[in-house]
């Protein structure tokens, strides 16, 4: 009874767990994703289990069947096999039965599994490329291959474990006998029963030997991965050889059916022995060691020259464009004219000002923003701007009980942005897209976060509003109530006891806050539901939110991956892709898969409000993707041609291919075969100036490439020879709608002087290590920002933003403090703005040079006015806030202290002012800019307790 109620328990549970998942497929209507997944591994498995129990079953009741007739001492004496037969052969049905439904269960479940092998080589696509070894289609190693590799594993372990079965039940019903007199004694049926499998296992053996001529496309005996020089002229004929040999072998096995005696099979297994040493081991290593190490560098360079071209091609870039740049390191011998990218250069590090955003934009101590914030691009004043993002995410309340953390804090609200290439005056990001509710300064739009990176496991809701949407003006809370398309109902009493057992949680059953209107939305971070969706891609670690068609949507990057791609150089993906921002865990890490293929085939999206997922198929050539599209219906992956203006404008190159190829390009710049041998013009990815041993994550910036006609919107890294110098810059369009992008590398000549970003933020902290402006902010130490690199008159410019860590009574967030830029070969400049930096390298620019004497007298008068006018007003509002503190009037102390506040600014930007009269601008541009409105700032109410808004 018991037994029985524990099989119905799991039985719901296995039941709880697929339904769900049908009912969470159908609330995002992708049912033909699991459908096709669910299927195939039933009839993978019915097929899996059948083959085998039918193969090892089947031998098994062979065994018996030609079992002998007489008892118990057939051979003179009874044995020990006598005693275990009399005991099994009562139950052997039974034992028979429960052995193989436990042998169906594993073959069953392992090639149920291989689900992701046999949909591609069923729905394979031609790549139209062939190989220029075996002069095949790539689709043959990229799908065929493998699906034939999975067929002889299979084939391998149903005969292995059908020797195995055969042998135990002819030892067990007196087939032959062991410890003898004379060895061992077997039947005229054992013997030719056991002969013939294991003639089998050889012709399987055969065909292996044959199949592993194809796998020498992924070789790593020579120089690079593919067929070397050995594998092609030692190798590759010995396999064929050896092929043909096990054939013959075979053939003596079965020869031994018919033949009494051992003597076949023992020749025909010293044979195969003997020539897999000799002709499979020996011979290549004589050719490798006396033939090809003398003259390795001749004898390999057509080889290599195949292996550059196909991993150039499968990594996806064969086009990539390497240009020799005479880099200008002099400041003196800079171009003259203004490069108008200045202004475009970002100074916010979304990696540090991830406080600063919580400080000023948090508000309420349940709302949170992920650790590395996001860039991407708005218009913002009439200018494309690079622009630091992030949505106010909820996390869970202190009151942590269940109807507060699934019920009522459900959401969270609104996106945040602020330019990349400004701050405040105090250094604070200086937003344009704030404050709750929002301020609309990048659009109208559906502001409620339901899904996001940190959003709740799982949240009910659509039953009544009683969820917290936000506190308004007057501290008063609003509530709201979802009516998004997403989630899945749960109104009915069957669908809550599902869930309640899948979270193992009565309250779905119990709560009167759950009716007929409720849903529950899980699966919730976009990351993760696309990948439930497209379970075909690897997924950019980095997924960013945007404002697209009055909604926030998420936008994630999806790479068609494989290690099969013949001739091309494999590594690790993840590393290739690790560097400080994996390591810190701001972005997801990939996995440890070994890839030789990648492409960048889908631009997802998914809705933050009702959780839709969109899959765009962003490059519709690549036979992968297409594979894939057969295989699942061509309707869950929309054309490119669908994906709306307004969401173009939002995508950008992604990161981790960037990172991958840039990993790649870092030897294979190198295209000629003789020079790639040598070695000698290696690059390396850099370490981070702030985090030693790690690489350097490329980074988003807006700049003009040499022979550009104006600025674009680009995915940058360097690379170095060693650390100290500088050996290339490398650049790609981030905007382009190409999908395989073009690649600019700027490879710097020779022995240039130009230095590497470790030494140059050597050269920073010696160039600010006197400076008080830290000591006066109570900082131990700077905090440096992200090191960006951008091509700048003629030569390469180093811009790094450094900030302060300032702790006020709700808690720490950076200031940016200075701004240091170096030009060449070593000529170092800082400020409070980027313009300052410069003008120390390259001095004031014509116009100001122009200005005349009595000008500049004039000027520096009107500021020293301004700077009297200003302590003037800092004294009348200090008098007024100790008069209506004595008065007891708090209003108007508010007041005054707001007052004081804002004169004790604006007398610290007169004297700044003063003293480098004439003054730069304020701003950390170069070039004039359109009159700016002002920003929107947090209201006093929306703000945390006892804490003003910004600039207060």
């Amino acid at each position: 009874m018991l037994i029985a109620l524990g099989a119905i328990v799991l039985l719901f549970y296995i039941f709880t767990g697929i339904y769900t998942d049908y009912l969470w497929y159908e609330s995002v209507n992708y049912t033909t994703v699991f459908s096709t997944v669910v299927w195939t591994q039933v009839l993978l498995f019915a097929v899996g289990a059948l083959l085998m129990v039918g193969i090892v079953g089947g031998n098994m009741l062979l065994a018996y069947r030609i079992r002998p007739r007489f008892g118990i001492g057939m051979f003179g004496s009874a044995s020990g096999a006598d005693r275990y037969r009399m005991a099994v052969d009562p139950h052997r049905k039974v034992i028979f039965l429960i052995g193989m439904g436990l042998l169906a269960l594993f073959a069953g479940s392992s090639t149920a599994g291989q689900w992701r092998t046999w949909l591609p080589f069923f729905n394979r696509t031609p790549f139209g490329v062939r190989d220029p070894q075996f002069d095949l289609d790539v689709s043959f190693f990229m799908f065929t291959l493998p699906f034939i590799r999975m067929l002889l594993n299979f084939l391998f372990t149903a005969v292995i474990l059908s020797i195995i079965a055969a042998a135990i039940v002819h030892y067990l019903y007196g087939g032959f006998r062991l410890g003898q007199p004379g060895g061992v004694h077997a039947t005229r049926g054992a013997r030719a029963h056991l002969s013939a499998l294991l003639g089998v296992f050889v012709l399987l053996k055969a065909v292996a030997y044959w199949v592993d001529r194809y796998d020498l496309a992924f070789s790593e005996r020579g120089f690079v991965h593919g067929p070397s020089y050995t594998d092609v002229n030692a190798v590759l004929p010995a396999k064929t050889i050896l092929a043909i040999i096990a054939l013959l072998c075979a053939a003596l096995f079965f020869a031994g059916v018919v033949r009494p005696g051992g003597m076949l099979p023992g020749v025909a297994f010293g044979l195969l022995v003997l020539s897999a040493v000799l002709i499979g081991g020996v011979y290549p290593a004589l050719v490798e060691q006396f033939q090809v190490k003398p003259n390795q560098q001749a004898m390999e360079a057509p080889y290599i020259q195949r292996n550059i071209e196909a991993t150039r091609k499968a990594y996806g870039v064969e086009d990539a464009q390497v240009e020799e740049y005479n880099a200008v390191t002099n400041a003196a011998q800079a171009k003259a004219q203004e490069d108008d990218t200045v202004p475009g250069v970002r100074l916010l590090d979304p990696s540090l000002i991830s406080s600063s955003y919580q400080r000023w934009q948090g508000f309420r101590d349940y709302y949170q923003f992920p650790v590395k914030l996001d860039i991407d691009r708005y218009t913002i004043n009439g200018v494309e701007t690079d622009t630091v993002v992030a949505v106010r995410e909820v996390k869970a309340p202190e009151t942590n009980n269940w109807i507060n953390r699934h019920l009522v804090y459900t959401h969270g609200y609104g996106m945040v942005a602020a330019p990349g290439n400004k701050v405040s005056d105090e250094g604070n990001p200086d937003f344009v897209e704030a404050n709750i509710p929002p301020s609309n300064a990048l659009g109208t739009y559906e502001p409620r976060i339901y899904f996001g990176e940190n959003s709740p496991e799982y949240s009910v809701v659509g039953g009544g509003k009683i969820e917290l949407d936000y506190v308004d003006d007057t501290n008063r809370q609003v509530s709201t109530q979802y009516t998004g398309k997403g989630g899945v109902p749960i109104g009915s009493f069957f669908n809550r006891l599902l869930y309640a057992a899948k979270y193992n949680e009565p309250n779905f059953i119990l709560s009167g806050a759950i009716n007929e209107k409720s849903k529950i939305l899980y699966i919730r971070n976009p990351r993760e539901r696309v990948q439930q969706v497209a379970p075909f891609l690897t997924l950019d670690g980095d997924p960013y939110p945007a404002i697209v068609g009055g909604r926030i949507l998420w936008i994630i990057d999806g790479y068609t991956i494989s290690n099969a791609y013949p001739y091309s150089q494999s590594n690790s993906l993840r590393d290739m892709t690790r560097d400080t921002s994996t390591e810190a865990h701001r972005v997801v890490g990939q996995p440890a898969d070994r890839i030789n293929y990648i492409r960048n085939s889908v631009k997802a999206t998914v809705d933050a409000y009702d959780g839709t997922v969109t899959l765009y198929a962003w490059d519709d050539s690549d036979p992968l993707l297409r594979t894939w599209q057969k295989a699942f219906g061509g309707d869950i992956i929309k054309p490119r041609s669908e994906i709306s203006p307004e969401l173009k404008a939002h995508l950008r190159y992604p990161t981790d291919l960037f990172k991958v190829q840039r990993e790649i390009l870092s030897k294979y710049h190198v295209t000629e075969a003789q020079a790639f041998f040598s070695n000698t013009n290696v690059w390396n990815v850099p370490d981070d100036p702030n985090a030693k041993g790690i690489r350097q994550p490329p980074y988003y910036v807006t700049l003009r490439m040499p022979g550009s006609d104006k600025p674009t919107f680009s995915l940058t890294s360097t690379f170095t020879k060693g650390e100290a110098q500088l050996a290339a810059f490398m650049a790609v369009e981030a905007t382009t709608e190409d999908a395989n992008a073009r690649i600019r590398i700027l490879q710097l000549p020779a022995g240039s002087p130009i230095q590497g970003p470790v030494q140059v933020q050597t050269n920073f902290k010696a160039a600010i290590a006197n400076d008080p402006t830290f000591q006066r902010s109570g900082s131990t130490e700077p905090i440096f920002g992200n090191l960006l690199t951008l091509p700048y008159r003629g030569g390469l410019l180093y811009v790094q933003p450094i900030y302060v860590q300032v702790k006020d009574a709700v808690k720490q967030y950076p200031v940016l403090t200075r701004v240091m830029v170096m030009f060449g070969s070593g000529q170092v400049g800082h400020g409070r703005t980027l313009e300052e930096a410069l003008q120390q390298v390259f001095g004031r620019s014509d116009a100001q040079g122009e200005r005349s004497e009595s000008e500049t007298r004039e000027e520096t008068a009107t500021e020293r006015t301004a700077v009297a006018d200003a302590a003037d007003k800092v004294k009348k509002a200090y008098e007024d806030a100790q008069e209506a503190f004595k008065a007891g009037d708090w209003a108007k102390y508010g007041e005054a202290q707001k007052a004081l506040s804002e004169a004790i600014k604006e007398m610290e930007e007169a004297v700044r002012r003063a003293e480098s009269a004439p003054s730069p601008s304020p701003s950390p541009t170069t070039s004039p800019e359109p009159a700016e409105s002002p920003s929107p700032s947090p209201s006093p109410t929306a703000s945390p307790e006892g804490s003003p808004p910004p600039g207060a």
